[in-house]
């Protein structure tokens, strides 16, 4: 079956001068197995063809259960020359959540019954001083 990176990732992008620059977060192990599998830097090259004539480097990064993207020659040379209506980076995370991958019904069943991982905490009626590990005393 067919599913969007949306469905077990979140995203952050930024761009510099001509390049953006992505991390891939999976929201947990089973997840991020999915993720190093799937997203090639060819697929992702394919996924923005339209727009990105330049390469694609990838760095898995499972510590982090995370990849890091980098797309050169993605801007149309930069923020101040390109046309697009959005010519920054930032928004382009959201075009990469869009992304379709193939996935098992089993692994997808896997990505749902795994808890997220992350430091936040689940919410409480005082999140921040009670349950927050991190918060200042």
């Amino acid at each position: 079956m067919k599913i969007r990176l949306a469905d077990i990732a979140h995203a952050r992008s930024g761009d510099k001068a001509d390049w953006v620059d992505f991390g891939l977060f999976a929201w947990n192990a089973a997840g991020y197995a999915l993720l190093e599998r799937e997203v090639t830097a060819a697929r992702v090259q394919a996924h923005f063809a339209p727009w990105l004539p330049g390469k694609v480097q990838r760095w898995p990064l499972p510590h982090l259960l995370a990849l890091k993207l980098v797309l050169t020659d993605a801007l149309q040379g930069g923020g101040a020359r390109n046309l697009r209506l959005d010519n920054l980076g930032k928004a382009m995370a959201a075009a990469l959540l869009r992304m379709e991958i193939e996935v098992g019904e089993a692994e997808l069943a896997r990505c749902r019954a795994e808890a997220r991982v992350g430091w936040w905490p689940e919410a409480g009626p005082d999140p921040v001083s009670t349950h927050d590990p991190l918060a200042a005393q």
